[in-house]
């Protein structure tokens, strides 16, 4: 094997350099704007030390809220190329790193027949065939054989990437040893060559709807913001940027309606998304003016919402204003009087490291064990 350490070296011996990083949090603001992506002041702040660092980004929040928009944005703002991980439970090393490409390796190896015949010419025994045989270098696994995945493609890029790793909650914790080296190291081993070390320098950004905690290794490595959705100025600002056909007021109406939406316990609460589709629905409803969105609220519910138990939850409260029905749920902290409505499986709202759904759940078994 030849020496590991010559592999995907750029050609300079180091890392190549790309786009220089924004100057300042106002630069990069200017620059997502362009891009029509509102980013909160504090936000922008993070974002440019994760670029000027050349630090891992960890950004953790409900679906919904422009996590995922942001790598897309930056890698447009900043002209470097997007590769997108998209994780899913079962997400191996073949999908994420690289495969070896057995169609090409079998068509050499049909190739080398024809020369073995040559080279075993002359030898006697099995033992003098079999040694002349290994002295050879078959050229099998070599990096032209090789199928890049995401992690593997950053790597080898010869032009700076944002390398977006999305929903890394949704994977077993053993992926996140997978994304270790290349997040600390900017490397990627593949035991039959080497180690590639990074071409060019990606800027890395990871997604997590808190699921589940993530590792503290795998934490340890990034720099760390919370994402929420935004204040209704905001959010405002980002459906009329992105509706820009939709009239000022019924945009207004339809963020406060999504606001309050929000403050009910949903499966899942509208995201930024579907606040834009409603406010896009309501103008071809022929919405012109404010105080219109509650004529035509059933259609807009079909936007917003994606479970009929939310729906029906939402014109209780909406229209009859019915009080939601409580029931006794044994915590940690004791006995205390819940809504029967599943919580939002969005939001993280019973912490990180539970999975909404799957907390209830648990709560509802130690409650019948403890009335036992």
């Amino acid at each position: 094997m030849s020496d590991s350490t010559e592999f995907g070296k750029a050609p300079s011996g180091g890392a190549a350099s790309g786009p220089p990083a924004f100057e300042s949090a106002e630069a990069l603001t200017e620059a997502l704007s362009g891009q029509d992506y509102v980013i909160d002041p504090g936000f922008a702040v993070v974002v440019h030390l994760a670029t000027a660092l050349e630090r891992p980004l960890l950004l953790e929040g409900p679906a919904g809220v422009g996590k995922t928009e942001l790598a897309k944005s930056l890698a447009a703002a900043s002209g470097r190329r997007l590769i997108r991980l998209q994780c899913y439970e079962g997400l191996d090393d073949g999908r994420a790193l690289y495969e070896w490409d057995y169609g090409k390796q079998l068509m050499h190896v049909q190739m080398l027949r024809d020369r073995i015949g040559e080279l075993l010419s002359g030898t006697t025994t099995m033992a003098e065939a079999t040694a002349r045989l290994q002295e050879q270098d078959t050229g099998l696994y070599t990096e032209y054989f090789l199928s890049a995945r995401p992690l593997l493609e950053a790597v080898l890029s010869d032009d700076p990437v944002v390398l977006l790793v999305d929903e890394v909650d949704r994977t077993e914790e053993s992926m996140e040893a997978l994304l270790l080296e290349v997040l600390a190291e900017r490397q990627v081993t593949v035991p039959e060559i080497g180690t590639f070390t990074a071409r060019s320098t990606p800027w890395v950004v990871l997604t997590s709807n808190d699921t589940r905690e993530l590792s503290p290794a795998l934490k340890r490595r990034c720099l760390h913001y919370q994402v929420d959705f935004p204040t209704p100025e905001r959010e405002t600002e980002i459906v009329s940027r992105r509706a820009p056909g939709v009239a000022a007021d019924v945009v207004t109406d339809v963020v406060e309606l999504a606001r309050r939406l929000r403050g009910f316990p949903l499966r899942k609460s509208p995201s930024i998304s579907e606040v834009i589709d409603a406010a896009r629905a309501a103008a071809v409803l022929g919405l012109a003016t404010t105080g219109e969105v509650d004529k035509v609220r059933s259609a807009l519910l079909s936007a917003l919402l994606k479970y009929g138990s939310d729906r029906e939850l939402a014109v209780r409260r909406l229209d009859e204003g019915e009080p939601e029905a409580e029931v006794d749920v044994a915590t940690d902290e004791g006995w205390v009087r819940r809504s029967s409505r599943p919580a939002d499986t969005t939001s993280g709202a019973f912490g990180r490291g539970r999975a909404g759904s799957g907390a209830t759940r648990a709560e509802a078994d130690r409650a019948r064990r403890m009335r036992r």
